[in-house]
């Protein structure tokens, strides 16, 4: 069987592979600790679970508009409305099956073979795959320490602008990185996407997930509403991500071609999952409150423990579930040099399981740092005790 070239320039999601490795460390009798994988083990709110419930029983079972139903279209344009000072309509969203879809119906949308889109590296996976599978060029930008959290080089991300250039993809509030741009910051990207004509991929997946600060939104600034398309999915901020429910917000031309991709890959998002996504934005936010109060937690706990190990320092984002840590000095006191090397000793060794910078993007030419990833939404503050106490008793061996 010959399969199509274009599979080829495919990528995935390797975090999953990391995941079925950790899963047969399990199913061989060994205890692990999973900060690999950003899913998250806190349940739904339950009044999400019930409106949509009440919908199956209602017969919200069929197909529905390819663009989503329109309350839930309405509700989503008035609820970014408020925290974005945008002036969204219905007209403006279409229902994803999740966030995913948006990356690759964005690039479909705005993207001819051939033409060059920036994303972030460490970033992702996701953003390099789409590109390169539809035939553009994918140019990477990176992150550096900063003296809070990591940071954009905004000079060399606008050195890598070429004529070619078409897209930009922001993930601010990054995974993996927990990185944020301030305003200052948003300001001078949002004055280089118009200078540059360039269309903006607004990641948004962890606008919610904040446990200090206020999050701010490039389509926020003057002309970038016309020049954003925002990726919003219910899966952080309510517990949902087996749901695969969000949202592609843009301008009408942009969404009306992500439409049609709709009807093409997946006739509609699910019918009676978008009435619980009006519960959500409606009913009670207690359910959103204790997740925040549990995520936040973690994050301390996570944190304070990786910073108490030698040759590990790791900043507290204020926004994401994703801790980043620099174990340059660690690598170097095991004597280990080789990223997967390094993952599979604390693996074996600990039952620590996590990603490293090479799940996300092939590293940059010149990169000297070492990083792994903990996502600590998937793991109760007991165990990353546990774990991470295994870790610095092993890392100090």
């Amino acid at each position: 069987m010959q399969l199509a070239e274009r599979l080829k320039r495919l990528g995935t999601e390797t975090a999953f592979a990391v995941s079925a490795e950790a899963a047969k460390h399990v199913a061989a009798g060994h205890k692990v600790y999973p900060f690999h994988l950003g899913d998250m083990n806190i349940r739904t709110p339950r009044n999400i679970i019930e409106a949509t419930y009440k919908a199956m029983l209602d017969g919200k079972t069929g197909y529905c508009p390819n663009y989503g139903i329109p309350a839930l279209r309405e509700l989503l344009a008035e609820d970014i409305n408020k925290t974005h000072n945008t002036r969204y309509t219905m007209s403006h969203v279409a229902i994803q099956p999740g966030g995913k879809p948006s990356i690759g119906k964005f690039v479909q949308v705005l993207m001819n073979p051939g033409d060059e889109a920036l994303y972030p590296n460490p970033g992702y996976p996701i953003y390099e795959s789409q590109i390169q599978y539809h035939g553009g060029v994918a140019v990477p930008y990176t992150y550096h320490e900063g003296a809070e959290n990591f940071e954009m080089d905004l000079k060399a991300i606008e050195a890598k602008i070429t004529p070619r250039t078409k897209l930009l993809v922001l993930n601010d509030l990054q995974n993996p990185t927990g990185a944020e741009a301030d305003p200052a910051q948003l300001a001078a990207i949002a004055e280089m996407a118009k200078r540059h004509n360039l269309f903006v991929l607004c990641d948004e997946a962890y606008f919610d997930i904040r446990y200090a600060g206020t999050s701010v939104s490039l389509a926020s600034f003057k002309g970038m509403q016309e020049r954003c398309v925002i990726l919003y999915t219910f899966s952080k901020k309510y517990a949902m991500t087996g749901w695969r429910l969000g949202a592609s917000i843009g301008p009408q031309d942009i969404i009306d071609a992500v439409a049609k991709l709709n009807v093409n890959d997946e006739s509609c998002s699910n019918h009676f999952i978008q009435y619980g996504a009006i519960e959500a934005l409606t009913g009670d936010q207690s359910g959103h409150a204790d997740i925040l109060r549990i995520l936040k937690e973690r994050r301390d706990i996570a944190a304070a423990i990786l910073n108490t190990i030698p040759g590990v320092r790791c900043y507290r984002p204020n926004a994401t579930f994703y801790l980043f840590p620099n174990v340059t000095g660690l690598m170097k006191a095991k004597k280990i040099s080789d990223y997967e090397t390094f993952r599979k000793a604390a693996l074996h060794d600990t039952g620590v399981s996590f990603c490293t910078r090479r799940h996300f993007g092939t590293p940059i030419a010149g990169e000297t740092e070492a990083y792994i990833r903990f996502a600590y939404s998937g793991i109760n503050v007991d165990q990353i005790e546990e774990g991470l106490a295994k870790l610095k008793t092993w890392a100090q061996a």
